[in-house]
């Protein structure tokens, strides 16, 4: 049997939750679903369970627009905010629409029915299919399945144990033992000061620095807001001036990258004292923000350096060992587990292969429309947070947008809406322009964006919501397929 939604949400982690939320509260005629291939409500906060995982910005921003965070910390743990996202959905009963273990293979669309049918594996492997008239996919920017993990040479003769956070066994016990952690992004800070609180030593082992920064885990300001305001209020507020306050840091850091640096290594000097080799550790090769900011609440990264648990290597790697890492200025690592904190695996939405009246469509040959759709590609979104701001600012605004559309649609009797570029030239650039190496691994699947709107991606929140709350719906979309041709097809 087939089943019919008017809209399918695929996802059910922090952007498909609140994707529910505003089908509901801004386009309530709208059915939907939310298809999720695994168990359990969370996504990226479910999946990754390594030790001290976190949020890397505040949950003042990365918390919902409706929902307002109300815990001291700002800079929240991991199962604390895949607690927030499964309360979110329970209250506002957003689960009820839920069906896991959907695992989304395929994807096609029919102009002459106007829909989407969307092919499903379960969990069991049984093969199910639904119909909708719009798709969201809000399912991330990577494959969940598998993540980068860069063959080292040597590392069958390791006799210890390697493993990837992405996939951290349970029954890993590394009290008292000697712990590489490869890699020097997000993960890997993380990692090392948490890691460092039962192993003998942790080396977090890095090819190269990126920018560290020291932020305290609370929020005073927004603590002392709840206990004089209104629960929204004080989260209005609070999440507005960390808005404001980050857009403002990165205007700076991008009109003058030189103060900039020279600003941010003199914060990590101030942590870890004069006689420390900052020159080798912590400053990197590239502007700030050519890569996103690393975040370490309350300086935890820096005090275990500074207590002597943790320690930094930066080199490249020439082969692992039986007992550890050996670099290739002829310097080893001793080892008893190593962590390959090396990266994400970047996947627009799922790998699912998507056909247009039979025609299968090759994202890297479209342009990102409005950093949510794709150029003749018909009522089809996907959320893709900010690179410089956190993920649910952009993720909110594309579910309303969706919604706008929803109900344009509705009003003007069309069932289809198309991104189309017509008979103009838009000059084109990459997708993001980000030199993290998740995202220069994965450039040539990417769609591209045009050097003006609505094909540019603004990366500021000011700016998209005038666009997307407000601006017209009508530039460069094409509003098509009338109601009444249903009528006569169906009489």
């Amino acid at each position: 049997m087939t089943e019919h939604v008017d809209v399918i949400v695929v996802g059910a982690g922090l952007s498909g939750i609140g994707a529910g939320y505003h089908l509901q509260t801004r386009s309530p005629k709208s059915s939907y679903l939310i298809l999720e291939g695994r168990e359990a409500i969370g996504g990226t906060w479910d999946l990754f369970r390594y030790p001290g995982i976190r949020s890397d910005s505040d949950m003042h921003t990365l918390g919902y627009n409706f929902r307002p965070w109300t815990q001291a910390k700002a800079i929240a743990d991991g199962p604390s905010i895949r607690e927030y996202i499964a309360d979110t959905a329970r209250t506002y009963g957003i689960d009820r629409h839920i069906r896991f273990g959907h695992r989304v293979i395929s994807a096609a669309w029919s102009t002459p029915e106007a829909c989407w049918t969307v092919q499903c594996e379960t969990g069991a492997g049984e093969a199910r299919r639904f119909t909708c008239n719009f798709l969201y996919m809000c399912s991330g920017y990577y494959n969940y399945a598998t993540g980068h993990a860069p063959d080292f040479p040597g590392s069958d003769d390791f006799r210890g144990r390697i493993v990837h956070p992405q996939f951290w066994p349970e029954d890993l016990d590394y009290a008292g033992k000697k712990v590489v952690v490869i890699g020097s992004g997000a993960t890997a800070v993380t990692l090392v000061p948490e890691m460092a609180r039962t192993a003998s030593h942790v080396t977090m082992l890095q090819r190269s620095p990126t920018y560290v920064v020291s932020r305290p885990a609370e929020d005073r300001f927004a603590n002392f807001l709840r206990r004089k305001l209104p629960e929204k209020a004080a989260y209005g507020i609070t999440r507005w001036k960390n808005v404001l306050l980050q857009m403002f840091f990165f205007r700076m850091t991008r009109k003058r990258p030189e103060k900039a640096k020279e600003r941010l290594i003199a914060m990590v000097r101030e942590q870890l004292g004069p006689d420390y080799d900052i020159a080798t550790h912590f400053t990197p090769r590239y502007n700030p923000w050519d890569q996103r900011l690393c975040l370490v609440p309350d300086a935890d990264l820096f005090d275990a350096i500074k207590a002597g648990s943790a320690s930094v290597e930066t080199g490249t790697i020439d082969t692992f060992t039986d007992g550890g890492i050996r670099l290739n200025n002829g310097k080893t690592i001793d080892a008893d587990v190593i962590v390959s904190a090396t990266g994400l695996q970047m996947q627009l939405l799922s790998g699912v292969p998507f056909t247009v009246d039979g025609k299968l469509v090759e994202l890297s040959r479209t342009l990102n429309y409005k950093g949510m759709m794709y150029s003749d590609v018909p009522n089809l979104a996907s959320c893709f947070g900010y690179t410089n701001a956190s993920w649910t600012l952009k993720a909110d605004l594309t579910s309303m947008y969706v919604c706008r559309l929803l109900e344009a649609m509705r009003r003007r009797g069309m069932r289809q809406c198309t991104p189309r570029i017509g008979a103009e030239v838009i000059e084109e650039e990459p997708f993001l322009s980000f030199t993290s190496g998740y995202v220069e691994r994965a450039l040539e699947s990417l769609p591209k964006q045009g050097k003006r709107k609505p094909w540019k991606l603004h990366q500021n929140y000011a700016l998209d919501v005038m666009a997307l709350r407000f601006g017209s719906l009508d530039d460069s979309m094409e509003f098509s397929n009338p109601e009444h041709v249903r009528a006569k097809v169906a009489a």
